[in-house]
């Protein structure tokens, strides 16, 4: 017995991963297992299975410091409801490789479907390419075709009068490392680096099978995501895209006079895949009741049901309520 209790003291004695602790540098981290390097056959399969599950790292210093305000996180929220995906994580991180790698490396373990948003543009300061390659020991590579596109579809800035491609200069310079992207080159070019939209330049590079590196401007964000859809609705549950329903309801009772109610239905319904939320709006008189779930026709048959539990009413948009408040009071 007393040799087992030294065996397991010495087990205990030895340090924990380093999972929880993603702000340690690379210097002192162990090396990457065979584990987390997955086959390339592995690689593919992430690269092409079934989406259910997605997750979504904003990437940059300035959002971290209250420069900028997110809004891309919001967008993929959105598109995720709309496609039938579960987005079950958004991540904001610095400019900083340490944090870039862990986060990377986890999202794309756990979950089917990755994107990044910010960190590839010219400047000592966007890492975000290059921290990736690390994360997944891969190669920065110059990628011709995206040169190729940068030359014919961007233009020089007015303060780059000079500017040529084929002179050597460090705004050349700059320019080609929005072009150096991690590749894996046991596996397809064509499915690592993806053109989306053919009015842009900027691919969408594909790393691990699942991380999408996507830029941070929230223009070219929702638009190489827009470019993207078709390429995702086969791998969705529902080919068509139609994803998830939500059903909104307001009603003037305060929550906790709802709350037993919705504790009952929430235990009823949640064995077909419906989720009940409550949502106070303070200042206002009717507060918010939501159910959220893929099976349209049960969720249908739920609404007089719910209306009669939490004396409301359906309504279209969380706005309908507050006008059907500003009208009361205006008559």
């Amino acid at each position: 017995m007393f040799a087992r209790i030294g065996q397991l003291a010495r087990h205990l004695s030895r340090p924990f991963p380093h999972y929880a602790h993603p702000s340690a540098t690379l210097a002192t981290r162990p090396a990457i297992s065979g584990t987390i390097m997955s086959s390339a056959a592995a690689t593919e399969d992430r690269g092409t299975r079934m989406i259910h599950t997605a997750g979504c790292i904003i990437i940059g210093d300035e959002v971290l410091g209250g420069k900028t305000v997110d809004t891309n996180s919001a967008h993929f929220a959105k598109y995720c409801f709309l496609l039938g995906m579960q987005l079950k994580r958004v991540e904001v991180i610095g400019d900083d490789e340490a944090e870039i790698v862990e986060a990377t490396r986890r999202m794309s373990e756990n979950y089917d479907f990755v994107v990044t948003s910010g960190g590839i543009g010219p400047t000592h300061d966007d890492i975000t390419y290059e921290s990736i390659a690390k994360a997944f020991r891969l190669p920065l590579k110059l990628h011709d075709e995206t040169v190729k596109r940068m030359k014919a579809l961007s233009k020089p800035h007015p303060s780059q009068k000079n500017f040529s491609w084929d002179v050597p200069s460090p705004a050349l310079d700059a320019k080609l490392r929005m072009a150096r992207l991690p590749i894996d080159e046991s596996r397809d070019i064509e499915s690592q680096v993806l053109f989306v939209d053919e009015s842009l330049w900027v691919p969408i590079s594909v790393v691990n099978g699942n991380v999408h590196i996507l830029p941070g401007v929230p223009r070219l964000f929702t638009q190489l995501l827009d470019g993207l859809k078709p390429l995702l609705l086969p791998r969705l549950e529902n080919p068509e895209g139609e994803g998830v329903y939500r059903i909104l309801f307001a009603t003037p009772m305060a929550e906790s006079e709802v709350a037993g109610y919705l504790t009952m239905l929430a235990a009823e319904v949640e064995p077909k895949g419906v989720k009940v939320g409550s949502y106070p709006k303070w200042g206002k008189k009717l507060n918010s009741v939501t159910l959220v779930g893929k099976d349209k026709e049960y969720m249908e048959s739920l609404v007089p049901q719910v209306e009669k539990g939490v004396d409301g009413i359906r309504i279209e948009r969380e706005e309908d309520a507050d006008e059907s408040e500003d009208e009361e009071e205006g008559s």
